[in-house]
């Protein structure tokens, strides 16, 4: 393209345009032989509508052309809001607004992008057809508003999709088999999922337990994100409108049975299976999952507890039930001997005493390891150590301290000598118990199932 051309189609000047024809008339001709951006391009890309006007009424098949990156001047005027400019291209050809470019993406689908309300009331006013039109990737102009997070854009396309009676594509799904729900739960877009679930006149139309390539339906999806404020509302509206996980969802079984008697089975089986209980929804909420919840979180918690629990252990430890002795007692034929500082409980009651001995020091040391084993790699490594040593070594003379002397004190000495060392050789060799038993009862229960078949 001549520079000049150029010149004036960036600036508007139609004035220049003219001139540039009276020397050379065969100029706009020459440029339709070659790829690349026209003067209409140019002129719709930076929004001169005199110039647009000018261009269709000299070339109107520019209208239709792409340039080297895909895109025709009605995908740069509908991306760049100009609306006088849309519309003048379609008096050219109303179905401009049809008009694939790169990506397989119309004029709609980058104004959806871009949020550019008004110019997507003009082209589905002129072509409500295009609003079926999907990209290279199989999303709508719904999947757009959402992944770019044009709510307005979206809310627009709503009540078209209601006036041109097209809710089907509310479900329609991508190549990744996602909804609209699925693509605005993984962005957590509260509005969005708000409108979809809750609206009146589209909620009955939305498949909530769509599921995806992956199998996995909006609920699941949620459930795989990290918590945050918003997951809890969102989870809400989910559940309210019958969301349900993959794994609950009912699909049909393909094996062909022998026999009308075991049809007739399997359909009891079906329908005496009982649903989910609220409880059973709630317990699920609350309780560690793995895939949703994030390890970072879970370990931050845990954390915390650990803390709380070395805290109420250690305060337990200095002020024992019953309290401690104050002064010295003389003996006598009533009452027994005692001595300031020692635990009133362990002089009236050894055996209660030396079980809480026990279950408070077993709580103490394994919070402490708990704590070691969450910080591991943490900075100031050796400093953390260094203070949980003289916790423990605190706790142990407070212990000793309090105890009366006798079997109990050399008891509590053995104990808070051998605990600590072999409380992470318990710790695994509980793990390995519990796996063990875990295992073997996925295995009876597999062969149960195997069995009612």
């Amino acid at each position: 393209m001549d520079g000049r051309l150029f010149e004036a189609a960036r600036t508007g000047n139609v004035v220049g345009l003219l001139q540039l024809l009276e020397e050379d008339p065969l100029q706009l001709h020459a440029i339709a032989l070659v790829s690349g951006d026209t003067p209409l391009h140019i002129a719709s890309m930076t929004g001169h509508l005199d110039f647009v006007k000018e261009m269709t009424r000299l070339m109107p098949g520019f209208a239709c052309e792409l340039n080297q990156d895909g895109f025709s001047p009605m995908h740069l005027a509908a991306a760049n809001g100009y609306l006088e400019i849309v519309r003048e291209l379609l008096k050219v050809d109303s179905n401009l607004c049809r008009l694939k470019g790169r990506e397989r993406k119309t004029a709609l689908h980058f104004a959806v992008v871009k949020g550019r309300v008004e110019v997507i009331n003009e082209l589905l006013s002129s072509c409500p057809e295009s609003v079926e039109d999907v990209t290279i990737g199989g999303e709508t102009v719904l999947h757009l508003a959402v992944m770019n997070y044009q709510f307005e854009a979206f809310e627009v396309m709503i009540e078209k999709l209601k006036q041109l009676s097209k809710e089907n594509l509310l479900n329609w799904k991508d190549e990744g088999g996602n909804t609209v729900l699925h693509l605005a739960t993984y962005t957590k877009q509260r509005e969005v999922i708000e409108l979809l679930l809750c609206n009146d006149s589209v909620s009955g139309a939305v498949e909530v337990n769509a599921m995806n390539m992956s199998n996995l339906t909006a609920l699941d999806i949620l459930q795989g994100l990290p918590r945050e404020i918003s997951s809890g509302y969102i989870e809400e509206m989910l559940l309210y409108a019958g969301a349900t996980r993959s794994q609950d969802v009912a699909t049909p079984v393909l094996a062909l049975p022998a026999s009308r008697s075991q049809v007739l089975s399997n359909e009891r089986r079906i329908v005496a299976s009982p649903s989910r209980s609220p409880f059973s929804r709630l317990v699920d909420y609350f309780k560690f999952q793995k895939g949703r919840d994030s390890p970072s979180d879970a370990r931050t918690d845990l954390l915390v507890i650990a803390v709380l629990i070395a805290t109420a252990t250690y305060q337990a430890g200095l002020s024992p039930p019953g309290g401690v002795w104050q002064d010295d007692s003389n003996p006598s034929n009533t009452t027994k001997p005692h001595i300031a500082g020692k635990s009133i409980l362990a002089t009236k009651d050894m055996i209660s005493f030396g079980l809480f001995l026990f279950c408070n020091s077993s709580g103490f040391y394994m919070s402490l390891f708990i704590i070691q084993v969450l910080t591991l790699g943490f900075p100031l490594r050796v400093e953390l150590q260094a203070c949980i040593a003289s916790m423990i070594l605190t706790y142990t003379i407070s212990m000793v301290t309090i105890s009366p002397s006798g079997g109990m004190k050399t008891v509590f000495h053995i104990f808070t000598g051998v605990f600590p060392i072999a409380l992470p050789f318990i710790a695994k060799w509980l793990r390995i118990l519990l796996e063990k038993r875990r295992c073997a009862n996925s295995l009876i229960g597999r062969i149960n199932n195997f069995g009612q078949v």
